[in-house]
């Protein structure tokens, strides 16, 4: 059995009175890549931003490694230095060059020397084909290339777990293929990724299992083969429909 990293357990999360998340149970363990996908509106991107502690959930518990991160006393910083995110917007700072901003949360967060901070994220930048671009601005590239970038920042922390939240749905069609190219590349190497995305293919090809959401309920989950090829409930027979054919 692999070493459990994550589980969720009952988690719920409201907005006021909008429900979003109900009662949410699964479990992350070492090398795992796990696609959420549903539709738009079912809760994937909150339970994410739930489990990097964006959001603070209503109810349940986030275990990491059998502690609740979603308790009191827990370094929300220290904690997502160990579960990183890549988010949809890049969300790059852009007063600074590719190479220092994929230092910053290492000087910053792991108190490493400049010069480690710095080899790090060479070998990162190397790893996803951006070391050229070191000096650029993010204004000065691609979006594919911004991504590239903010999946090397978080590489660079060394997390246990990478959350990926719809990292190619900001990005034009002929871009969306060098980052799941990347992203392809971390899961065969043995990341533990958890990945909400619309890429059905991805999903298909490249996850060990496949969650499907639906109006803030997991509605099903297992293999990609039992997802894609003999789902169980309607809704994912429904929502996959579309996608059988390809």
């Amino acid at each position: 059995m692999s070493e459990v990293i994550l589980q969720v357990r009952h988690l719920s999360k409201a907005f006021g009175k909008n429900q979003v998340l109900r009662d949410i149970d699964f479990t992350v363990s070492k090398g795992d890549v796990i696609s959420i996908i549903g539709a738009s509106g079912s809760g994937k991107s909150t339970l994410l931003r739930c489990i990097n502690l964006l959001e603070t959930p209503t109810s349940g518990e986030i275990l990491f490694h059998g502690k609740d991160v979603a308790g009191r006393g827990v370094n929300p910083c220290g904690y997502r230095s160990r579960v990183g995110m890549v988010f949809q917007s890049f969300n790059l700072f852009n007063n600074m060059t590719v190479l220092e901003n994929c230092m910053v949360g290492q000087l910053k967060v792991l108190k490493r020397d400049r010069e480690s901070a710095r080899k790090n994220a060479m070998k990162y930048l190397e790893q996803v084909g951006m070391a050229p671009y070191i000096n650029a601005k993010p204004r000065q590239i691609s979006g594919g290339q911004k991504q590239r970038v903010a999946i090397a920042r978080a590489l660079a922390m060394e997390p246990e777990v990478l959350l990926f939240d719809e990292p190619t749905s900001a990005l034009d069609p002929e871009m969306v293929g060098e980052v799941l190219s990347v992203m392809r590349d971390l899961a065969q190497g043995g990341m533990t990724m958890l990945v909400v995305t619309h890429e059905m293919a991805f999903a298909r090809d490249v996850s060990s299992r496949v969650v499907y959401m639906s109006e803030g309920v997991i509605c099903e989950e297992g293999t990609p083969q039992e997802i894609f090829q003999a789902p169980k409930q309607q809704r994912t027979r429904d929502f996959l429909a579309r996608f059988r054919q390809d």
